[in-house]
This record gives structure tokens, C-alpha cells and sequence, in this order.
């Protein structure tokens, strides 16, 4: 995958399911289905390449059931509609963060006055040691 790529997923790829959500909710508690549950089937997605369907199965490996579908649900909020859109944009940022190609690390070295300095700071300290354990002898 190029960096930078965005993966679109038409909203006919998800699937969305509605509840009742659970907590106080006054009145309207045992009526309004406000609670949504978006699912999307990884496996069978013609949106994703296999490479990306593999990172997703790896990265989100915890959310995928064995059916190969992701669930994420949302009763955050009071309406429908707010869950809806939050549980969208929580799908997004989840698979830009599963797709999201980590640069590899360049490996780095210590430079050289940075080693002497720390070991300078050790001598210095060590000789301070060494002081401090210095007998005292009387003279009669």
C-alpha cells in the first residue's frame, strides 16, 4: 500500500443495526432504538486488496468475529443519528490506523562526544566516591 493511500468503503458495504441502549435514559429508554452496531465483512469486502484485508485481520484481529466481520457499536449518545456518526468515524479511524504503514527505523549511532562526555561524568562521579571514603589518620 502507497503512504498516503485512503481506502473508501461505500456505505453499501456496512451494514448497520439498531437497539435499544442500555443505562438511564428517562422516558424514551424502552422506546427509541438508539444504540447502533455497524458491521463489515472483511473477507468479502471488494473495496480491500488481500493485502490490506490481511492487515486488517491481523491489527483488528480482537474485533473481527470468526465470521471474518468487524462490529463496532456506539450508544454514546441520545439519538440515532449522533450513535450513527460516531460509529462511523470510529470505523474510519480504525482502519486508517490497522492500514497505516509504520516507516522502518533508521538505526542511529551515539556519537562520539556524547560517549566521552558520559564517561567523563563517570570517572568524575567515581572519584568523587573515592573521596569520601578516604581514612582520616591522627597525628599525636
Amino acid at each position: 500500500m502507497a503512504q498516503g493511500t485512503v481506502v473508501q468503503i461505500p456505505f453499501s458495504e456496512l451494514d448497520f443495526s439498531f437497539s435499544r441502549s442500555s443505562g438511564a435514559g428517562g422516558q424514551n429508554v424502552n422506546k427509541v432504538n438508539t444504540r447502533v452496531t455497524l458491521s463489515f465483512d472483511v473477507g468479502n469486502s471488494p473495496s480491500l486488496d488481500e493485502h490490506q484485508r490481511q492487515l486488517i485481520r491481523r491489527r483488528l484481529g480482537g474485533r473481527i468475529n470468526r465470521d471474518g466481520i468487524l462490529r463496532i457499536s456506539s450508544d454514546t449518545y441520545r439519538t440515532q443519528g449522533a450513535n450513527k456518526e460516531e460509529v462511523v468515524r470510529r470505523f474510519y479511524a480504525l482502519l486508517g490506523t490497522a492500514l497505516h504503514e509504520q516507516r522502518p527505523r533508521r538505526k542511529t549511532r551515539v556519537p562520539k562526544r556524547a560517549r566521552e562526555r558520559r564517561l567523563s561524568a563517570k570517572k568524575m562521579r567515581g572519584r568523587l566516591k573515592q573521596q569520601r571514603n578516604k581514612k582520616i589518620s591522627d597525628q599525636e
